[in-house]
């Protein structure tokens, strides 16, 4: 594993002038809170390494050395979000194989399938759920990593050759455009990100009771760098709500807690309840009043036109309908076309037009 300045420098030599670059990530969010980047593997015709950005390189020379090539990379998006966020890096080009089989009319299109379907190797499958923070890596564990980029390369090559015979070289590319657009967009904090599973039974002060809570428990999450799941559950943050808005004697927040919890964080929820009930009546969060935008007779027709003719179009591409259009951007084309149109990439513009 590459994991001080020298192996860094010598691996970013090796490849120097090499045409291809497949890159992959492992990330832990199970383990750690928030999510760490925890292993970067790279193969180029130089071989396949393993980068530790756990070992506090400066990897702007790596990111520096690839910015300009096109990237193979297999379901990019979490990558990108992954490599945006803790490298500050965007490619300026991927190959995604798994857009590219997609197009090609695969309906099965996980990593291991697809070199298993095109290259005849099979792969070992089970290490998603392991903790790739843990150092040094189990030898079982670097080989799977470096096989999630061994076969990027050739696996490129067949579905290219495939997309060219069907003449979808051009949507795959712009697919790929897309996908970089996307998923390198700052992300929007969302201020609603307190209304968990199970909050939309609570009133109002409890809806204010859990949003103190749910802000003590990201707080001892990122403390104890846990997901928050560890601290205290969904459930039972909604109970601690509804039986403190509620102010039942029979119904004692005490016996909501779970058992053997510290002194500390008994404190802290208690203060995170008494903070909720604190919070005057004007300020107190609103329940949300789910709004349903029915569609009118006419656009309902045409949501129906569209879907035959999205679906007339893909059986004869043998392809997914919603690689061409899913039902939401159906809806918006059937209510305005000439606004919603532009979000559609060119050719499944070109395939929706009448």
């Amino acid at each position: 594993m590459i994991d001080t300045a020298p192996r860094l420098a010598a691996f970013i030599q090796a490849f120097d002038g090499t045409g291809w670059v497949a890159i992959d990530t492992e990330a832990d969010s199970l383990h750690a809170y928030p999510e760490k980047l925890c292993l970067i593997q790279i193969s180029t015709a130089a071989g396949d390494e393993l980068v530790d950005p756990l070992a506090r390189l400066d990897l702007a020379p790596l990111f520096a050395a690839i910015a300009d090539r096109e990237i193979i990379m297999h379901a990019a998006d979490y990558d990108l979000r992954m490599l945006k966020k803790h490298h500050a890096f965007t490619p300026r080009a991927i190959f995604d194989t798994m857009l590219a089989s997609r197009l090609l009319g695969d309906r099965q299109f996980g990593y291991s399938h697809l070199v298993q379907h095109y290259l005849g190797v099979a792969l070992e499958k089970g290490a998603q759920k392991a903790n790739w923070a843990v150092r040094p890596l189990a030898p079982r564990l670097e080989e799977y990593a470096r096989n999630d980029t061994r076969y990027l390369k050739p696996l490129a090559d067949r579905l290219t050759t495939d997309l060219e015979a069907a003449g979808r070289v051009e949507w795959h590319r712009e697919a790929c455009a897309r996908l970089i657009r996307d998923s390198t967009r700052p992300s929007a904090v969302d201020p609603d990100a307190w209304r968990i599973r199970g909050s939309q039974t609570l009133n109002r002060r409890g809806l204010a009771v859990l949003r103190a809570l749910w802000r003590w428990r990201e707080l001892e999450a990122i403390a104890a760098d846990r997901p928050p799941f560890f601290i205290m559950s969904h459930e039972v943050l909604v109970s601690i709500a509804a039986a403190a808005a509620l102010g039942k004697p029979d119904n004692p927040i005490e016996a909501l807690l779970p058992k053997h919890i510290s002194d500390r964080w008994r404190t802290g929820v208690g203060s995170a309840v008494m903070e909720g009930m604190a919070v005057p009546d004007p300020q107190l969060p609103d329940v949300p009043r789910k709004v349903i935008e029915r569609l009118s007779d006419a656009e309902q027709k045409r949501v129906t036109v569209l879907q035959a003719r999205r679906d007339a179009r893909a059986t004869d591409l043998k392809i997914d309908p919603t690689l061409i259009a899913n039902r939401t951007m159906l809806t918006d084309l059937a209510r305005n076309w000439d606004e919603h149109a532009g979000q559609l990439m060119a050719w499944q513009r070109e395939l929706m037009a009448p």
